[in-house]
């Protein structure tokens, strides 16, 4: 399966046209947030996703408010907002939670994902799809401070040991790619990478 995953963007139209040339030869299409600047032409910029025919995944940044991102995606089928959900494809199943950026622990994505480790089976290979990184890996260290990233993320990867965790948020680590245990950890960054699984 060929996945064409992006993020933080923030209304940049040079990289979006990177991102829908991509996005021409793909199975499925995930933005990890951030797509807008604080909302603005939110709805304007997922359209252009709509002449795909092909699943468009997207959770919310900091930048996107849940309320706007829900109306959006009730309005327009070809959304699949995952926010705090699953979504599953042959044996693949997504699981995104979205906002947020800067906390090292979320209790509500904890008792979540307590719920959606029950239903995973044993040929199901995970994929998490967050906004804001792991803590403890290239993707979440800046060099003056340190690591920033989410620890109830990494205890997540670390129990389910997914095969793939998709984040951004840190501008700085666009492009890095790390592991934990044998989950992969990508930042795609805004203009985007093409993942085979």
């Amino acid at each position: 399966m060929k996945i064409l995953v992006f993020v933080d963007t923030h209304d940049n139209q040079s990289a979006l046209k990177k991102v829908l040339k991509k996005a021409k030869d793909v199975d499925i299409i995930i933005c990890l947030g951030d797509i807008s600047v604080f909302g603005k032409n939110l709805e304007k910029l997922l359209l252009k996703f709509k002449q795909f025919n092909t699943p468009f995944i997207f959770i919310h940044g900091n930048h996107e408010y849940i309320g706007d991102v829900k109306k959006i995606a009730k309005k327009n089928k070809f959304l699949i907002f995952l926010h705090q959900s699953a979504y599953k494809l042959n044996n693949y199943i997504f699981f995104g939670y979205g906002g947020g950026g800067m906390s090292q622990k979320d209790l509500k994505f904890e008792n979540i994902t307590k719920k959606f480790k029950k239903t995973i089976k044993k040929e199901n290979k995970v994929i998490l799809l967050t906004h804001a990184p792991p803590y403890g890996t290239k993707l979440d260290h800046l060099p003056e401070v340190n690591y920033v990233g989410n620890k109830s993320f990494t205890r997540f990867i670390k129990g389910i040991k997914p095969i793939y965790h998709f984040c951004g948020h840190l501008h700085e680590n666009q492009g890095k790619i790390d592991r934990i245990g044998n989950t992969k950890i990508l930042n795609p960054g805004p203009e985007g990478k093409i993942v085979i699984v």
